[in-house]
């Protein structure tokens, strides 16, 4: 049997072998890491893990190992998926977005694809690994393949590279679409081609686009042909509708259109119409699709300015865009106005279609955006606009987010709506829930609302109230609007008492009386509910029971009280045109005579 100290020692040897182990190659320390992965022996394997992620290594390294152990590799990918152990996951994750970083470096490396576009000219078998290896390099090729092919001193290069150009495949769409701006005749027919040889819908639009615009013949026909060769069924179509479909396809993340995933951004591309070149906008992957629905919408309207569908999705694309938190990118130019901005110029018509968008999406962000700039700028025959059978607005009404739905409401009763509709109730309903305390609406924070729902909530049923109107049954919230005279927000309960002065309820008057007579209340809130009260005794006469009008009267016969207070309490009591009994009291109790 072995002694503690001997099994002491034999541990110590074994601990020092694998500390040791940790400041191996890179590549021993990431086939030890796949070794004790695979054997299950999780507590070595993370020591290993993390010794390669400590040595900062070379990503390309990293994924020229990975290549070369692709069980190893599929493995680890298996690790992370079933997660065995969550600090093991935790380090296998960050060292597969390294061996991730390594894809990308390798495939957009300008000095390759050099060197690959001028293998393209030396043997049959090197245009075909050269073209496997471009068609890797995807969307990064395309500038450095345009660039030689309008280049006068390669032009024994041309034939091989033309020919490389469509084999590229989808990924090279984006940037040759945005090469097409170019005044080159030679290199727009190059481009054309291509297309048409990718053979994928995402070009439609660009290539109706030239049908229908291009001053060049030649241009035209190509594009013609290159339609044929992708959907002959979009020669009848228009490049509006066509681009538009693109801009819905980004919209909605269409998987075909995503950028690749060894990157954590996306390219957007524009031609230079000075250098004569492509050049790439890097933007965040969060808000890619949203961006590329801008510009195809953009691309709409160019080709028919009278195509309004593709205004409605720009300002719902613009929206979902900002939702992602996210500085705009540096291409919109300093001083660019944000989404509420444009949402505020355009039409209600625009504003419906993003609203009814975001409402069939479930999508609160873009909802509430689309509803806070029609209550800016709509009246009602605006905001009850349809669109078919819907009333986006009114179906906001029933929305699942409390703040879609206080802010539609809100926005139709600000209105002031003089025709009847059914769902007016739900305006009523959505104002009253939109007043209760703080903490029953604690999950309203966003960053349309200047000010609190409660108060905007309140203030529109004030106006309601003074307008009398017919349509906004305002008595339904009489309940709540009487709860929030008691509210802890001062400034809920002076206008809920303001609001109340037009029920022609004794339940409402007698809240604001005793809002007013509340001596825990603040002098401003009691001096404001007295005001209510006599607003409320002008318009409905007395409804206040005799203990209530007493306690009045105590607080206006008291010399002790506060003369403001006072005074507005001798105001509200004066309006209630209460037989002279009491008046007459009132004046005797001062004489001195």
């Amino acid at each position: 049997m072995l002694s503690r100290k001997t099994i002491t020692a034999i541990l110590a040897v074994a601990v020092f072998t694998v500390t040791a182990g940790f400041g191996q190659s890179l590549e021993d320390n990431w086939n030890d890491f796949l070794h004790y992965t695979k054997i299950g022996r999780f507590d070595l394997a993370k020591g290993y893990a993390q010794a390669v992620l400590d040595s900062n290594p070379d990503p390309v390294e990293l994924l020229t190992l990975s290549e070369a152990n692709r069980a190893g590799l599929a493995i680890l990918e298996r690790v992370v998926d079933l997660a065995p152990d969550p600090d093991l996951v935790e380090v296998s994750r960050k060292v597969l977005d390294i061996v991730e970083q390594g894809k990308f470096l390798r495939r957009s490396d300008p000095k390759i694809i050099i060197e690959e576009i001028e293998r393209l000219t030396r043997t049959e078998r090197g245009w075909l690994i050269a073209v496997k290896r471009l068609r890797n390099a995807g969307e990064y090729s395309i500038p450095f393949m345009l660039d030689a092919i309008t280049d006068d001193s390669r032009k024994e290069e041309w034939k091989d590279i033309k020919r490389a150009l469509p084999e590229i495949g989808r990924d090279g769409i984006r940037p040759l679409v945005a090469a097409l701006q170019s005044d080159d005749t030679a290199l727009k027919a190059e481009i054309i081609k291509a297309l048409g040889g990718i053979s994928y819908p995402q070009a439609l639009g660009y290539l109706k686009f030239v049908m229908e615009k291009d001053a060049s013949a030649e241009l035209r026909a190509l594009a013609a042909q290159s339609i044929r060769r992708i959907n002959p069924e979009s020669l009848n179509v228009p490049a509006a509708p066509l681009f538009y479909r693109l801009a819905e396809s980004y919209y909605y993340h269409a998987e075909s259109l995503q950028p690749a995933e060894d990157a954590d951004f996306g390219n957007i591309w524009f031609w230079d119409i000075v250098g004569k070149r492509l050049l790439r906008e890097k933007v965040d992957r969060s808000y890619f699709n949203e961006l590329m629905a801008m510009r195809a919408c953009e691309w709409a309207l160019k080709a028919d300015p009278s195509f309004g569908w593709a205004i409605g999705l720009w300002q719902a694309a613009y929206f979902k865009a900002e939702s992602a938190g996210v500085a705009i990118p540096n291409y919109f130019g300093p001083g660019h106005a944000d989404a509420m901005t444009y949402a505020t110029t355009a039409g209600p018509e625009y504003l419906h279609q993003a609203l009814g968008r975001a409402i069939k999406d479930n999508n609160a962000y873009v909802a509430l955006g689309a509803i806070e700039a029609l209550a800016t700028t709509a009246g009602e025959k605006s905001l009850l606009y349809r669109i078919g059978t819907a009333q986006p607005l009114v179906v906001a009404l029933s929305f699942n987010d409390k703040a879609v739905k206080y802010s539609a409401a809100i926005a139709i009763a600000a209105a002031g709506p003089t025709e009847r509709f059914a769902e007016s109730k739900l305006v009523v309903a959505n104002l009253a829930r939109a007043i209760a305390e703080p903490g029953e609406n604690a999950d309203l924070a966003n960053e349309w609302v200047t000010e609190e729902y409660a108060v905007r909530a309140a203030k529109v049923m004030l106006k309601l109230g003074q307008a009398r109107n017919r349509v906004i049954n305002l008595s339904a919230a009489q309940t709540a609007v009487i709860n929030a005279t008691r509210d802890s927000r001062a400034d809920i309960q002076m206008l809920s008492g303001q609001v109340l002065a037009y029920l022609t309820s004794p339940d409402a008057q007698r809240a604001i009386a005793a809002m007013a007579l509340d001596e825990n209340n603040a002098m401003d809130v009691r001096i404001t509910a007295f005001n209510s009260l006599a607003t409320s005794a002008k318009f409905n006469a007395n409804l206040l029971d005799a203990v209530t009008v007493n306690a009045v009267y105590t607080l206006v016969s008291s010399p002790q009280a506060d003369p403001a207070l006072r005074s507005a309490a001798a105001r509200a009591y004066g309006s209630l045109n209460l037989p002279s009994q009491k008046v007459k009291d009132l004046i005797l109790d001062q004489s001195k005579s």
